[in-house]
């Protein structure tokens, strides 16, 4: 049966078509094959996945002329593309409507062999329909229910009055408005129902003894123990009353009473969606009464030693106040995972504990200690972290107090193919020259990627054989002819790139062979090794960051190739001590750098000017 045309609606656009329920191996050839049949056709997109660019199943074709749309849609309506029937209908520029529920129409207890074709012709003498669709399981069966959107609000009443309660098939339909799922679930009335679920009797009852226990409180019109495929008992059964008051009556008396040593559990039969909603409901409400009570009050504590216990954290931190709980997180061997919570009876007492234990060395390492955080704040952290370090398109940032004019890159941490590596912070101190509005053009990092890109910020040292940056590995060059390298660049620079060659890397040195030849710095195999913390802690903060640096930058790069200088460079930005645990526990690490992911992910889907994750 051909479907009546009907006049497209002002309110989407006339020339383009929605096609749904396609199957996922329809291409842009096969609708273009299909719809140019009725007439031009401008464009088509099969809508598809972002990263799998797998089909979504519906797609969009546009016509030059609407009446070949109108065409397309009264003739091709529900026809077969590879197997499964087209769904077409105007498409919505506006999903105001769509989404509103206005005009939409419910049928339930539709027969198994009612599909949407079935179901427009059933509809279409009320009125223009948007949309038809019976609803299906995963693999293309009836669920028995489906959805009618009419045009106007007339359509959708006089359809309800005609159809709700006739025979389709020998069923008999229910039709009625559309209500949203949260209406339902909001104007529910949990006092008004029939059915009675009881659980926690005896395995030996049987589904007459069940109908006697609740005949005392009115007429019962089913009754059933639940039962395996085996025959025994489930432990559990439902009770259907004819009346509401006989049903509550039940639920009031038995529930929680004692029956054969067991106490029972009766209460209103529920969808498994309405348990899953109330279970849900009670577990945020338990969530946010713990979040409050545990609020400035409960300890991180990272970098534990495998001998620490409970009771050993429990007495190291017992000095600084009233302790309710202490835990060392373990595995399912019961080995420790390197950090565990300490919780105290008031704010004062965890903050003087964070005060006095975070980076005291206990045993061998050094702890970090820190209020406990939930992954949602650490994430909003480090997004932070990225945001006060993200190049916006002019190639610099501009940091609170900061004059026009003073540019700072990003914190990063870059590696030179063979050379040693350097943690690249915001510049401290560089100016860039002022120009003429509009015609500033920053130097942006990675530009040059071969280039070797020093810390900023720092006096300028002249170079010679026995006194060069310890992250440039290979032959040192006399001074004269270094000089005359330094004059050529100079001269070859443009202003900015001229400013920063006055800045160079801390005087930090290597030492040279007779020949001339500068040490190489440690390779990637011996980046993992144990620092020396006493070493550690006589550095400078950033001979520290230096440090961790080169040790974090190779593990790093052994889990995101594409990303390791950004990552490194947020994670640098993180508490020495748990940089610390992070080089000793792989797990860690990898957990931390899938949050800088996410953040990097996140950073990039909005547009900014961050590096793709996985990207080139």
């Amino acid at each position: 049966m051909s479907v009546p045309q009907t006049t497209p609606n002002p309110a989407y656009s006339v020339a383009s078509l929605y096609v749904g329920d396609l199957n996922q191996d329809v291409t842009e050839a096969m609708l273009f094959e299909k719809f140019s049949a009725t007439g031009p056709v401008l464009s088509i997109r099969v809508c598809r996945d972002v990263s799998s660019r797998r089909s979504l199943g519906y797609a969009y074709v546009n016509y030059q002329n609407p009446t070949d749309a109108q065409n397309a849609l009264a003739n091709m309506n529900f026809d077969e593309m590879k197997g499964r029937p087209m769904r077409i209908m105007w498409s919505q520029r506006d999903p105001s409507l769509r989404r509103s529920g206005k005009n939409n129409i419910f049928i339930k207890n539709l027969d198994k062999t009612i599909d949407n074709r079935s179901l427009y012709e059933v509809f279409q003498a009320f009125g223009p329909i948007m949309s038809c669709k019976v609803a299906q399981d995963e693999v293309g069966a009836s669920r028995g229910y489906g959805f009618v959107h009419f045009e106007t609000e007339d359509s959708a009443k006089k359809a309800i009055e005609r159809v709700d309660g006739m025979l389709l098939n020998d069923r008999k339909v229910f039709v009625g408005p559309f209500v949203p799922r949260k209406e339902r679930m909001k104007n529910r009335d949990n006092t008004m129902f029939t059915n009675v679920y009881v659980k926690n009797f005896p395995d030996s009852f049987t589904d007459d003894e069940l109908r006697d226990m609740f005949a005392t409180y009115g007429s019962i019109t089913s009754c059933k123990v639940m039962r395996k495929e085996d025959g025994s008992s489930r432990g559990f059964g439902f009770c259907a009353f004819q009346d509401a008051a006989a049903a509550d009556a039940a639920v009031k008396d038995l529930h929680e009473k004692e029956h054969s040593g067991k106490e029972m559990y009766v209460s209103r039969a529920q969808k498994r969606s309405e348990r899953d909603h109330e279970l849900q409901k009670i577990f945020h409400l338990k969530k946010a009464e713990r979040q409050k009570n545990y609020q400035g009050v409960n300890l991180y504590i990272k970098n534990l030693e495998d001998e620490i216990t409970d009771d050993l954290l429990r007495v190291e931190f017992s000095a600084y106040g009233s302790i309710t709980s202490a835990k060392v997180m373990v595995d399912d061997k019961g080995v420790s995972k390197g950090f565990g919570f300490v919780c105290f009876s008031s704010p004062e007492e965890a903050t003087k504990a964070v005060t006095e234990m975070n980076n005291r060395i206990i045993g061998r390492k050094p702890l970090y200690v820190a209020l406990a955080q939930r992954k949602e704040e650490r994430k909003a952290q480090l997004a932070a972290q990225l945001l006060n370090h993200t190049i916006p398109q002019g190639g610099a940032v501009r940091l609170p107090g900061q004059q026009m004019g003073q540019m700072f890159p990003p914190a990063m941490y870059m590696q030179m193919p063979g050379r040693g590596g350097a943690f690249m912070p915001p510049h401290t101190q560089l100016r860039a020259p002022a120009r003429a509005a509009g015609s500033f053009r920053p130097f942006m990092m990675g530009q040059n990627p071969g280039a070797f890109m020093p810390p900023v910020g720092m006096p300028q040292q002249r170079m010679n054989s026995s006194r060069l940056p310890r992250h440039i590995g290979g032959r040192s060059s006399n001074a004269p002819q270094q000089r005359s390298n330094q004059s050529k660049s100079r001269s070859t620079a443009t202003p900015y790139q001229a400013q920063q060659t006055r800045h160079s890397a801390p005087a930090t040195t290597t030492t040279t062979t007779a020949a001339g030849q500068a040490a190489a710095p440690p390779a990637a195999a011996t980046a993992a090794e144990n620092i020396d913390t006493e070493k550690l802690a006589r550095s400078t903060p950033q001979e520290q960051k230096q440090m961790l640096g080169e040790r974090l930058f190779p593990k790093v790069r052994e889990i995101d190739h594409n990303n390791s200088g950004k990552i490194t460079g947020m994670l640098l930005e993180i508490d020495n001590s748990e940089i610390l645990h992070m080089l000793e526990s792989d797990e860690s690490l990898r957990a931390k750098v899938e949050e800088a992911r996410d953040v990097l992910r996140a950073h990039h889907t909005n547009g900014t000017s961050d590096p793709k994750i996985g990207g080139k």
